[in-house]
């Protein structure tokens, strides 16, 4: 355990990854897929309100810190025309699942149910990108998923009080960054596909 004020440093991180995403964006360095950074957003903001209601304080702030971001990532992809990800079926599925955790969690109302369709909403909206990084890894960057992996782990060891409201959402980012990094970094993808 270590003490809460390494929350910061979490949120230090994160903002570190995801603003050098956001700068990547801007400049076509990377292509990230819409509907995935905007309903990436929505859950984590929803996380956040549910967290918030039930007296997590700031362990909340690091939430809204993985959300707010890919909401500003979401609207740098329309500055560049290199900084675009072509929309499929499959990624606009995803979406519309995603939305459906999402209008759930509007008609519960409770907190850990919040929380827990935040996490389904927020898993449902990565799936087009894990696709896209398994397929085309070079459109991506792994440092915002490793900076938002080690900002969970930070999280993670901070928790006192063990329960779902307080850890769900940290080891959710744990496990999605798990799987993003590797693909992206090591292009793992690439190396199945010409196994096969």
């Amino acid at each position: 355990m270590i003490d809460e004020k390494f929350v910061y440093v979490a949120i230090a991180l994160i903002l570190l990854g995801d603003f050098s995403y956001l700068i990547y964006t801007i400049q076509g360095k990377v292509k990230p897929n819409r509907v995935t950074w905007l309903l990436w957003s929505f859950p984590a903001f929803i996380a956040f309100t549910a967290q918030f209601s039930q007296g997590l304080g700031i362990l909340s702030l690091t939430t809204f810190a993985f959300g707010f971001p890919c909401f500003l990532i979401f609207l740098a992809s329309f500055l560049n025309k290199k900084a675009y990800w072509k929309i499929t079926a499959f990624d606009l599925t995803c979406g519309v699942l995603s939305l459906i955790g999402l209008i759930l969690w509007t008609i519960t109302q409770v907190g850990n149910w919040a929380i827990l369709l935040a996490i389904v909403s927020d898993g449902l909206a990565a799936v087009p990108t894990i696709v896209k990084s398994y397929k085309a890894p070079e459109t991506e960057n792994y440092q915002a998923y490793l900076f938002n992996g080690l900002a969970a782990v930070i999280i993670l060891f901070t928790i006192k009080q063990w329960g779902f409201a307080y850890s769900a959402f940290p080891v959710y980012i744990l496990l999605l960054n798990l799987i993003l990094v590797p693909l992206v970094m090591f292009k793992l993808g690439k190396k199945i596909q010409s196994y096969a």
